[in-house]
């Protein structure tokens, strides 16, 4: 079961950060009611943002090589737009 929570963060990650923003209090405490931070999260760094939330409730610290892990997310997250414009580009001519 976890894997498949995987996969499903993986491939829609704003599907899943807006079940959790509707339906959970998962949110609240990472973001400290800081919607502005969430709605930017949601737009440009969705993946980065689950990771920081699942991170802050696991009592992992953001500090020395747990940084990876959010560098990694950002990094998919930055793959995801940039490969999209690439293919927006390509197809237009």
């Amino acid at each position: 079961m976890p894997c498949c929570l995987l996969i499903l963060v993986l491939l829609s990650p704003r599907l899943v950060l807006g079940l959790l923003f509707f339906f959970s209090r998962y949110l609240n405490a990472p973001y400290h009611d800081n919607l502005i931070l969430l709605i930017l999260g949601f737009i440009f760094l969705p993946l980065t943002t689950l990771v920081y939330a699942w991170m802050f409730h696991s009592g992992i610290p953001v500090a020395g090589v747990n940084v990876l892990w959010l560098i990694l997310s950002a990094a998919i997250d930055l793959g995801m737009v940039g490969g999209g414009y690439q293919h927006h580009r390509r197809s237009r001519g």
